[in-house]
């Protein structure tokens, strides 16, 4: 498996998942992380996962790909298996190099360039969370008959047991305050301005909330200081990475998301745990949220129903209870692990039979 090094929600629980189920079909699983960072990586390695780190910068570069294909010729993989976008370009530019080997990517957010369409292209398989993102696959080349659609499953990650005097001394946080979380790349996907303007529009009618934004990324200085500008600062911890994310998911009260995140960042875990979610309209959040039901999904305009309909939540602690227990029971029906993890296992051992006959 190929990745950024990620936490333990979103495409990194995707990993930690997915890893077990091969395990147990039989796979000898090794990681090869492409970037910093991250709990995954420490986490897989503690349940006896071989885990290579070829990348130390905050993103994939060429001495990353150059050190991924190394470790293909050495290690000769009857399969390798490359999670988001990232990866994907960088297991598709490095083939060529890598020996004999089968690939495929998984895609939980849609491709936007032409060279990633010309990465996916090279590789055998194409694995999609939703038919959303599996048309802007095709929309950058990649044919439809090289592509599946597996809707994702969820089982939240075990908890430290932290308590929550515990996460707000490690996070800097107050103990009597509301918490809200939204997990996201800070790029300009992520539409992190919404986030902080809603944040800014909250305060003036619903005081003592906190929140927190875990991602690194480009924008992390813009993020940061528009933060201050807005009289923000006091109210919003922005960390690149967090490892006690299970626990922090568990004890907010609201799990948000402005933009386009693979998994809506942390929601699909925040359902697993029966906490309320709010989202701007995205193939993500259309997926997963089931709105007026476990959550709601929020247009883009106007831009004062993010925080308005975040308000409600944070106001009504029967509908908050409410959003939250169909939340965990939409999540256990229609993104149960069982049958989820059986249908990516099998999507990528039909690719490795392939090989193997040629």
């Amino acid at each position: 498996m190929v990745a950024r090094g990620l936490d333990p929600v979103g495409t990194g629980r995707q990993i930690e998942l997915a890893a077990d189920a091969f395990r147990a079909a039989g796979w000898d699983v090794a990681v090869a992380v492409g970037t910093a960072g991250g709990a995954v990586p420490a986490r897989l390695a503690a349940r006896g996962y071989s885990v290579h780190r070829i990348g130390t910068r905050p993103t994939f570069d060429i001495a990353a790909a150059a050190r991924l294909a190394a470790l293909c010729r050495s290690w000769k993989p009857a399969i390798v298996h490359a999670w988001g976008r990232s990866a994907a370009l960088a297991t598709g530019s490095i083939r060529p190099f890598a020996g004999r080997i089968a690939a495929v990517a998984h895609l939980a957010t849609g491709p936007r360039s032409r060279r990633l369409g010309w990465a996916l292209s090279r590789l055998d398989r194409v694995i999609t969370v939703s038919a959303g993102v599996a048309g802007r696959c095709e929309a950058v080349g990649v044919r439809s008959g090289r592509i599946d659609i597996l809707a994702p499953g969820i089982e939240a990650a075990e908890p430290a047991g932290l308590s929550r005097h515990d996460l707000a001394a490690r996070l800097g946080l107050r103990t009597d305050t509301q918490w809200t979380l939204c997990v996201a790349p800070l790029v300009g996907e992520a539409r992190l301005e919404r986030l902080v303007w809603a944040i800014d529009q909250l305060e003036v009618v619903h005081r003592g909330v906190e929140h927190v934004l875990v991602g690194q990324g480009p924008l992390a200085a813009r993020v940061q200081r528009r933060a201050r500008v807005q009289q923000l600062a006091e109210r919003l911890r922005v960390v690149p990475f967090c490892d006690v994310l299970p626990d922090l998911v568990k004890a907010s009260q609201l799990v948000w998301q402005s933009g386009d995140v693979a998994y809506g960042g942390a929601i699909l875990d925040a359902m697993a745990c029966g906490v309320p979610v709010v989202a701007v309209a995205s193939d993500a959040a259309r997926q997963l949220i089931g709105d007026g039901v476990t959550g709601r999904i929020v247009p883009a305009d106007p831009e004062s129903e993010f925080p308005r309909r975040a308000f409600n939540v944070l106001e009504n602690a029967e509908l908050a209870r409410r959003y939250g227990d169909a939340a965990r029971q939409r999540a256990a029906e229609q993104f149960a692990t069982g049958p989820a993890l059986a249908r990516h296992v099998e999507a990528v051992e039909r690719v490795a039979a392939m090989e193997d006959r040629l």
